[in-house]
């Protein structure tokens, strides 16, 4: 499994805010597409491309385009959505999936309740959105859903991730076309499950109390 952490002072910048408990979430929400943006470079690194002739104003060329099928984007829901537009920006020709997690607060296990993916996803690239890499549990359970149905690597595109949430989708994830890309690697877990010094629950300060 490859891992990346995103060393890029508009990143921290931006990680600063949204740590702070008193960011209001319009500006919550606004940041973290920002930041997507940014990491969505980092793991767009190995898009598929194949090339394409093209007429310049000047003279013919060889470019390149995005392959087919299209890379799927797929974040977890809720809090996956506040990250979805800023994956989509970078590359739109992307097909998007949904699948819906939480947390078990007793067990911290997810129970997955929605999903809305293609049946086959043979030769497909998928990248994943969730803000939070904790426990690592609805991160594994999310990426081998995926690799049940055919995709042949699949990359995490989180915002904040602990040592021991990596651990443990490394460990599960043993000998598998796994990527993630992490905006910053937090001390550790608290004994709620929390990452920390973390940000709260992403999707309570995107979205409110629900």
């Amino acid at each position: 499994m490859r891992v990346h952490v995103a060393d890029h002072p508009l990143i921290t910048h931006k990680l600063t805010v949204l740590r702070d408990k008193n960011t209001a979430a319009p500006t919550f929400r606004a940041l973290t597409e920002e930041l997507v943006t940014l990491l969505a470079y980092e793991a767009t690194r190995s898009v598929r491309v194949e090339a394409v002739d093209i007429e310049t104003p000047v003279t013919k060329t060889t470019g390149v385009a995005i392959s087919s099928p299209k890379p799927l984007v797929v974040p977890i829901l809720r809090a996956g959505l506040g990250m979805l537009e800023g994956m989509v920006k970078l590359v739109p020709t992307a097909e998007v999936g949904f699948l819906g997690m939480v947390r078990n607060e007793e067990t911290l296990q997810p129970d997955t309740y929605a999903e809305r993916l293609p049946d086959d996803l043979s030769n497909r690239q998928c990248f994943v959105l969730d803000p939070m890499l904790a426990t690592g549990g609805s991160l594994i359970a999310a990426i081998q859903y995926l690799l049940d149905r055919g995709a042949t690597d699949v990359t995490a595109v989180c915002i904040l991730g602990a040592p021991e949430g990596l651990a443990a989708v490394e460990k599960a994830m043993e000998g598998r076309d796994v990527t993630i890309v992490l905006g910053a690697l937090d001390e550790r877990l608290n004994e709620h499950g929390y990452i920390v010094p973390g940000l709260g629950d992403a999707g309570d300060r995107l979205y409110g109390l629900v």
